[in-house]
């Protein structure tokens, strides 16, 4: 077969498979596995990316699928609080309090963020003001949430034992050079 016959041949083949394409063309089904169009699409929701990504441990690419989805939708509660616990996952604790914050002043009743709010209250030390954020999400959820209760506990023993905690004898240190670069603490005597 020559190589000018072989173009004759495809061209019937071609156009019945175009005649079977989708309306659209070939794309993928919507809500499917595949990974969404070009970042102007309409249909991606930043949201739903955001959250996907935040499952498969990429935070960084999660909060900045938070950040179009914001730019789609404005800052709502959804999303300030979806930026907000990226940025805890990326131990960035001021800016997700910040951004929490928010969400709870625009939603007071949205209970995934007073719990994160109380996670990074905990993990800046103060125990008290996380106990609080969980006493809140725990009375949103209706205590029907296992980690919110656990939250709550571990905090109100933690906030308890600073308040009930028995005076400790402080121990003096010593800190000694071992080597060029290396240093141990020693029990002054």
């Amino acid at each position: 077969m020559t190589s000018a016959v072989l173009p004759v041949l495809l061209l019937p083949l071609l156009l019945v498979l175009a005649a079977c394409a989708p309306p659209g063309g070939l794309s993928a089904p919507a809500g499917g596995v595949y990974a969404p169009g070009p970042s102007g699409d309409p249909d991606v929701d930043g949201l739903i990316v955001g959250h996907r990504l935040m499952a498969a441990g990429e935070a960084e690419l999660a909060l900045a699928a938070y950040g179009r989805a914001a730019a789609a939708r404005g800052l709502d509660v959804d999303t300030l609080s979806a930026m907000g616990s990226a940025n805890l996952r990326l131990g960035r604790l001021g800016q997700a309090e910040r951004l929490l914050r928010r969400a709870v002043a625009r939603d007071a009743g949205f209970a995934p963020a007073w719990n994160n709010l109380g996670v990074v209250l905990m993990e800046t030390g103060r125990p008290a003001e996380a106990a609080e954020s969980f006493r809140r999400a725990f009375g949103l959820v209706d205590g029907g949430d296992d980690m919110v209760r656990d939250n709550l506990r571990r905090a109100l023993a933690k906030r308890d034992d600073a308040f009930y905690a028995e005076p400790r004898e402080t121990e003096e240190f010593q800190l000694v050079r071992r080597g060029a670069s290396e240093f141990a603490v020693l029990t002054a005597l």
